[in-house]
């Protein structure tokens, strides 16, 4: 397990170069690279023209995310799978949004990822937190509505490491905002989505996009397909929020 975690983040940092950053480098030795902790002031996320559903904030985004885990899915009554939530953990890329291979570095994890790993996301998210290294941003999960108690939200929890571990509300549940359908290949990949804050202060407003993965199959059979988790990975920004 420990050389998997290491293999991880030598494949988030596999395009970028030796000129990327300054400061201290990964605790797991696995690069040479700082990925986390730096300014991401004047980062603007690239979506697509033509479109009003995601639109960045004018304020500086306080956090940037590449996420690696699973979408899960249930089959339904209709025969097609419906989301069921996911778990991913976000790796912080503060320090290489200026990299010329940031652009597309979501694909070298994914390919290391869904080719190379045997192990399920839970189990690194449980060894990671376990080494604890500077890079871990925050995990990705479903929680019970808050609002109305019934179905699912998303959560991104930053609680459980970095300076804020153990701040209560160093979390965002949200609801959404706007959504467009991968421009890259919609049929593999997950939508990219704006949602906004329902409860948690670590910001209130938080975008996915630059998807890879994590889109199930068109049909199932109803009582005999069991669930299924695909994998995927995404980039997540996050706005706003009180907490710095």
């Amino acid at each position: 397990m420990v050389a998997i975690g290491n293999a991880l983040f030598a494949a988030a940092a596999a395009t970028v170069s030796t000129s990327s950053g300054s400061g201290t480098t990964s605790s797991l030795g696995a690069h040479q690279f700082q990925l986390a902790d730096c300014s991401i002031d004047n980062f603007v996320p690239q979506f697509p023209a033509g479109q009003t559903q995601l639109v960045a904030p004018s304020q500086p985004p306080k956090f940037i995310g590449l996420a690696f885990g699973v979408q899960n899915y249930t089959c339904s009554t209709g025969n097609n799978f419906t989301s069921a939530g996911a778990v991913a953990e976000l790796i912080d890329v503060s320090c290489i949004v200026s990299s010329p291979g940031f652009s597309t570095i979501q694909n070298d994890l994914y390919s290391f990822w869904t080719t190379l790993v045997p192990y399920s996301i839970q189990s690194i998210i449980d060894f990671l937190h376990i080494v604890n290294p500077p890079e871990i941003l925050a995990q990705h999960y479903f929680v019970t509505n808050p609002i109305t108690g019934q179905g699912i939200s998303p959560k991104w929890d930053f609680t459980s490491s970095g300076k804020f571990q153990g701040v209560q509300d160093a979390f965002i549940i949200a609801k959404g905002k706007g959504t467009i359908p991968s421009p890259d290949d919609p049929t593999h990949d997950i939508a990219w989505l704006d949602v906004v804050q329902v409860e948690g202060d670590i910001a209130s407003e938080v975008f996915r996009f630059d998807t890879v993965g994590g889109q199930p199959p068109s049909s199932c059979t109803y009582g005999k397909d069991k669930d299924i988790s695909v994998k995927y990975v995404s980039k997540y920004i996050f706005y706003g929020g009180s907490l710095s």
